[in-house]
């Protein structure tokens, strides 16, 4: 999508059918079949207006989440309150000048359901790609939109993907959407070699600034419960109850997660080569 081939604003359509439960006095398990169509656009970084802007910090403001009680000495927002995001902030953080960034959305049935910001850089000769935002609609989740639009957010010359995020469904959402192995496969040999001169070279700034934490990198200091294996201190305080049930899904589901758990003010840390790529690139240590 970020290649110079690529070509700004490019629709693409998908019909899906989905299922949903209606009760009735009558019979309380009726299911019936509704169509929805969702549509996935791409966009290149010079074709993102304002209003696109507007209309995604919308979506984080209503969906992202809400600001947790941070500890003493610790900044945060309103307990409760959801986390906000501004139109020109948006733009700031994840579309830098210059920056080889992209947006994709989906909207169904004319309503904006999800999107995901992604930013490139190159290291050692390879092309990054960070997912640096991804939310979808509460209403739709569950349909895998998240996998989805991470999937159109590839292009064909990406060899290293990462994502910093709390919640669970987005790092198994990129790994469906960039790997061809399971989560459990995913190298933690690979993330404790190159996370850290990964996340020093993008343009992005809290990415750049990010310094990875958790058992993998010897760090000792997060104990207990919560004892995380590959993440990193982003000091962002928001509310982790849903992740956390979502985490216990998983484990309780028998499902394999091997980042650990979630300390307060941290987010999970995923960086992984594709493997799709082409053998001869592949960075040692993997």
């Amino acid at each position: 999508m970020a290649s110079p081939n690529t070509k700004p604003g490019r629709v693409t359509f998908h019909h899906d059918v989905q299922f949903e439960r209606q009760t009735t006095p009558k019979d309380y398990s009726k299911e019936y079949r509704i169509m929805t169509t969702d549509i996935f656009e791409e966009f290149a970084a010079e074709a993102i207006t304002d209003a696109m802007l507007v209309e995604a910090a919308a979506l984080f403001s209503t969906h992202y989440g809400i600001w947790s009680t941070p500890p003493p000495g610790r900044r945060g927002g309103k307990p409760g309150d959801h986390v906000k995001m501004s139109m020109s902030r948006l733009r700031a953080l994840y579309l830098p000048a210059g920056g080889r960034c992209s947006y994709v959305r989906v909207h169904v049935d004319g309503v904006l359901a999800g999107n995901a910001f992604a930013c490139r850089w190159d290291y050692q000769d390879r092309q990054v790609c960070w997912i640096t935002q991804l939310v979808v609609h509460h209403d739709y989740r569950g349909r895998r939109l998240a996998t989805r639009l991470l999937e159109k957010a590839r292009d064909v010359d990406d060899e290293i993907f990462g994502i910093m995020s709390s919640h669970p469904a987005a790092c198994i959402a990129a790994c469906k959407a960039f790997s061809d192995v399971s989560f459990d496969k995913i190298s933690m040999d690979f993330i404790r070699t190159y996370a850290g001169d990964v996340m020093a070279r993008s343009p992005i700034t809290y990415v750049k600034e990010g310094k990875p934490c958790g058992q993998i990198f010897e760090d000792n200091s997060k104990t207990g419960v919560n004892s995380i294996v590959s993440g990193v201190d982003t000091g962002f305080f928001v509310d982790h109850q849903e992740p956390l049930d979502a985490l216990n899904w998983i484990q309780e589901s028998g499902g394999s997660w091997p980042l650990g758990g979630l300390p307060e003010g941290h987010e999970f840390l995923l960086v992984f080569e594709s493997s799709r790529r082409r053998r001869s690139r592949s960075l040692p240590g993997r």
